[in-house]
């Protein structure tokens, strides 16, 4: 899965592919990226549970 690290607006932001040609990438900055590691154990059970 392909990461890529860019700017917006002078902002550090992260990109994740799916692969290398993912038209719609998910992308989302420094401070959504600090909450994503601060509840990862929570987004673990959540995928876990739902996704069969």
């Amino acid at each position: 899965m392909p990461v890529e690290f860019e700017e917006y607006f002078g902002n550090p932001i992260i990109v994740i592919k799916r692969d290398k040609n993912d038209n719609y990438p998910f992308r989302f900055g420094l401070r959504k990226a600090q909450l994503i590691l601060e509840n990862i154990e929570g987004i673990k059970k959540f995928v876990k549970e739902k996704s069969g």
